[in-house]
């Protein structure tokens, strides 16, 4: 079609995206905003483009370069292949991991992301079915990729999606990475000859479907940080579980298996993966009481005392536990730090009776609570602070380990909890299983959550 907005740059920019898109939905979509001559929302969604960072991608999907599409996931992914071939020279023998939630486009995302990979004759491994994100970086070290992606916008609106990124040694990149990526992304623009190709995926030799292989290893290993394994079958509590219309229900549902407790009770208006998050405004188990409205009331109906809640990715944790007033209390990230760091300094200690703290480690970012420096003063391990983000304590975490350390947990105050080594990211599923665990030891030595909790500041 032949069109002139009056501006050159915004002209040569929609000609390549006319030339480039072969979605008909979001080509369709720009071509109607140049017939009703739209020049505004031309240069806002053309001239814009999504700016790649430590946290990779996250935007609202849609037509043009300043939103997530098949285009830009393309272009993203180009450019990140050619960056690995640059950057990492074992990258043909040892491949790329790519995972993907239950979000609007999420799957065909992570398939297109893919095909970028093995045209460049790198191998991929694709999960075949939807994962929490915790799945991607445990999988990325366990076979030994290059590089993992999920395809994720977390507890973000239903109108958004995301491109997360996470280095060899399981962590968020960290700079100099994502500058290298984005520059990469800006000379790998123009789709390559096959990249839009999804049905050849199946036959290509180099795309491996790692997904009962890796659920299997996960939940196995989980039960390293399972302590009480001969009381959990007993617990006095009954739990109710909401997966906030997300992916973690079934990985929820094997966590309690791997500790060996009786099923949870579902809210089972919100257990199936639904892309329009439709009883919740926003899908995020952190806005506390106003999204926990359909787990309180299914855990009132089943006489549950504790609430156990993942975000749609599931890597994040909401607890909320009946007071003796009949109301339900929602802890709050920090307090539930606290907590975790309690039970995960105490279970070390009955694993670990003759050693000392002086190898093991806790970290927290720098917008968290400030308990577990209390803590370590008092027990002796050691505690570090950093930067806001789990991309700082994954990294870090990495780092002590190298050098025999033990990191037995890190936090940040928005709900993120990392129990234990075996994910450098914060993971809901393994979470929900240790603080299921901790309840159950608490309710039979006649405790609370919310009365451990006291304890813990009395300290």
């Amino acid at each position: 079609m032949s069109f002139s907005t009056g501006d050159s740059v915004l002209d040569s920019t929609l000609t390549d995206w006319l030339r480039w898109d072969q979605n008909p939905e979001s080509k369709s979509f720009i071509e109607k905003l140049i017939e009703s001559n739209n020049v505004d929302e031309l240069r806002n969604r053309l001239l814009k483009r999504m700016e790649f960072g430590t946290a990779g991608l996250r935007a609202k999907m849609g037509a043009g370069n300043s939103m997530m599409n098949d285009l830009t996931i393309i272009q993203t992914s180009q450019g990140l292949a050619m960056y690995l071939v640059s950057s990492s020279p074992h990258v043909i023998e040892k491949g790329v991991m790519i995972g993907f939630d239950a979000r609007h486009n999420s799957q065909r995302f992570a398939q297109l992301a893919a095909i970028a990979f093995l045209q460049k004759n790198i191998p991929v491994y694709l999960f075949s079915q939807i994962c929490p994100t915790p799945f991607v970086p445990y999988a990325t070290v366990k076979l030994g990729c290059v590089c993992g992606i999920m395809v994720t916008a977390s507890h973000n609106p239903k109108e958004d999606n995301g491109y997360k990124v996470y280095w060899e040694n399981g962590a968020q990149i960290i700079s100099p990475h994502d500058k290298g990526i984005s520059k990469s992304i800006t000379e790998n623009q123009e789709p390559w000859p096959e990249a839009w190709k999804t049905d050849s995926l199946d036959s290509n030799p180099l795309l491996k479907q790692p997904f009962e292989e890796i659920k299997s290893s996960y939940f196995q290993e989980l039960q390293k940080i399972c302590f009480f394994k001969e009381l959990n079958p007993s617990s006095p509590l009954k739990f109710t579980y909401t997966a906030m219309h997300g992916v973690g229900y079934q990985f929820a549902v094997s966590a309690f298996e791997a500790f060996h407790f009786k099923p949870f009770t579902p809210v089972l208006e919100q257990i199936v993966p639904d892309p329009e998050f439709p009883t919740v405004k926003f899908p995020n188990p952190e806005e506390g009481k106003s999204a926990l409205d359909y787990a309180m009331k299914t855990a009132d109906e089943n006489h549950s005392m504790v609430i156990l809640a993942n975000d749609p990715d599931a890597d994040r944790l909401a607890v909320a536990e009946k007071q003796p007033s009949g109301e339900w209390h929602v802890f709050t990230g920090n307090e539930l730090g606290a907590l975790f760091g309690w039970w995960l300094w105490f279970t070390f200690k009955k694993a670990n009776p003759t050693e000392t703290g002086a190898d093991v480690y806790m970290f927290a970012s720098t917008v968290s609570s400030k308990i577990l420096h209390s803590m370590s003063k008092k027990e002796g391990f050691n505690y570090e602070e950093t930067l806001t983000g789990f991309k700082w304590m994954g990294n870090r975490s990495h780092t002590v380990i190298q050098e025999k350390k033990r990191v037995v947990f890190a936090f940040e105050e928005a709900i993120g909890f990392m129990c234990g080594s075996m994910v450098l990211d914060k993971d809901g599923v393994s979470a929900v299983a240790v603080c299921a665990e901790m309840a159950t030891y608490l309710y039979h030595n006649n405790l609370t959550i919310m009365k451990q909790l006291d304890k813990i500041y009395e300290m």
